[in-house]
C-alpha cells in the first residue's frame, strides 16, 4: 500500500539524496528538501496507522482504501501537508510547535515554487530554514526509531549534528545574556522598589497559576513568574480522596516576569534558562461536577420533569400518525 511506513521512509530517503547532491545555494536544494521533509513525516504518521494519511470523506472511500477493503478502484486521496504536520504536533511529544512552523515555512515556499512563477528558494538561504529543517527531521526520526544517521548518512548527519549544537549553543549564549542583563537592572533598583515588584510579582503568578499557567522562579531576579504552554497527550484521570483529578501534559512556550522584565518564547529559549521540561495542568472535580450527577433531593428537577414530558409528548403524537 502507498501509505505504509517502509516505503514512505524509503522514498524520503532517496529524495534527501537528490537534495545533498545539488549545490546548496541552489533552488533545488531546498525544493528536494521539502519534499524528502513531507515524506518523512508521513512515514512517522504511518508508523502509528496508515489510516490518519487518507482524506476525511463522506463514504469513507479512501479509509477503505487503507484498509484494503475498498469495493472499488478508488483512486487514493490523503491529507495535506499541512495537516500532516499538524497530526504531527498531536501525535508525537517530540515534534514541537516550532518544529510545525518550520516545517509549515518550507512547505508555503515549496508551493510557491511549484504553483506560481517566484523563484522561492533563491530567496529563502540555507541559513534561514537550515537549522529549524534539521531539527525536524531529528524529532521526526527519533518517532521511527531512527537517527539523524539512518535518514541522511555518515557525512550529512555529522553535519546536521554539528549544526544543531551550534544552533543550541547559539540560543543558551543570547538567553543567558538577555538574564545577566534583567538580572543587573533588578539589582540596580532600590531595596524598597525590589521589595515591591517582588510581592507584585507573587501576587500576579499566584492569579495566573489559577489560570492553568505554571508558576516557577524567574532565572533573572529570583521573583515568582509564570510559564504559559500547549496541552498535548491525553488527559489521566484518577480518583484522590473522594474527587476527581484529571491532569494533563504541557509544553512550555512562553515565560514571563513583571518584576525584572525578563520574557523567553519558544521551547529552546526556555530550555536554556532552565525552563525547559514538560509540566501537568491539573484540575480538581467532584463526582457530581465531573459526571453530570444531580442531589434528588436539592436539586430543581423542573427542567428536567418539563423536558422529560416534552418528550413523552413528541413520542405519542408521532405513535398517532
Amino acid at each position: 500500500m502507498i501509505w505504509e511506513r517502509d516505503p514512505l521512509w524509503a522514498k524520503c530517503k532517496l529524495f534527501f539524496e537528490r537534495a545533498f547532491a545539488e549545490p546548496p545555494d541552489g533552488p533545488l536544494y531546498g525544493l528536494w528538501c521539502s519534499l524528502g521533509l513531507e515524506l518523512l513525516a508521513r512515514a512517522a504518521i504511518s508508523s502509528v496507522s496508515p489510516t490518519l494519511l487518507a482524506e476525511p470523506d463522506q463514504d469513507h472511500k479512501y479509509l477503505l482504501y487503507a484498509l484494503n477493503r475498498s469495493p472499488e478502484k478508488t483512486p487514493p486521496r490523503s491529507i495535506g501537508a499541512i495537516q500532516v504536520f499538524s497530526l504531527c504536533v498531536t501525535l508525537f511529544d517530540s515534534f514541537s510547535k516550532d518544529d510545525f512552523n518550520a516545517a509549515k515555512a518550507l512547505v508555503n515556499r515549496r508551493n510557491a515554487e511549484l504553483h506560481s512563477a517566484e523563484d522561492a528558494f533563491d530567496q529563502y538561504p540555507t541559513r534561514i530554514w537550515l537549522p529549524g529543517f534539521y531539527k525536524v527531521c531529528s524529532s521526526l526520526a527519533h518517532e521511527l526509531g531512527e537517527s539523524l544517521e539512518s535518514l541522511f548518512g555518515t557525512d550529512q548527519a555529522t553535519v546536521a549534528s554539528e549544526i544543531l549544537r551550534e544552533t543550541e549553543t547559539e540560543a543558551t549564549a543570547r538567553v543567558q545574556s538577555a538574564i545577566a542583563a534583567h538580572r543587573r537592572v533588578f539589582q540596580a533598583k532600590l531595596p524598597a522598589d525590589q521589595a515591591a515588584a517582588a510581592a507584585d510579582a507573587t501576587e500576579l503568578a499566584t492569579k495566573l497559576s489559577h489560570l492553568l499557567h505554571h508558576r516557577v522562579t524567574c532565572p533573572a531576579c529570583g521573583c515568582d513568574a509564570a510559564v504559559q504552554g500547549e496541552l498535548f497527550g491525553q488527559e489521566r484521570v484518577t480518583h484522590e480522596d473522594g474527587q476527581v483529578i484529571v491532569r494533563r501534559s504541557v509544553s512550555p512556550r512562553t515565560f514571563a516576569c513583571s518584576a525584572c522584565g525578563l520574557k523567553l518564547v519558544g521551547y529552546s529559549e526556555l530550555s536554556a534558562a532552565g525552563l525547559g521540561g514538560y509540566y501537568s495542568r491539573r484540575r480538581t472535580y467532584s463526582p457530581e461536577e465531573y459526571f453530570g450527577l444531580i442531589d434528588p433531593e436539592t436539586a430543581d428537577l423542573t427542567p428536567y420533569i418539563e423536558s422529560y414530558l416534552d418528550d413523552m409528548a413528541a413520542d405519542a403524537a408521532y405513535d398517532n400518525e
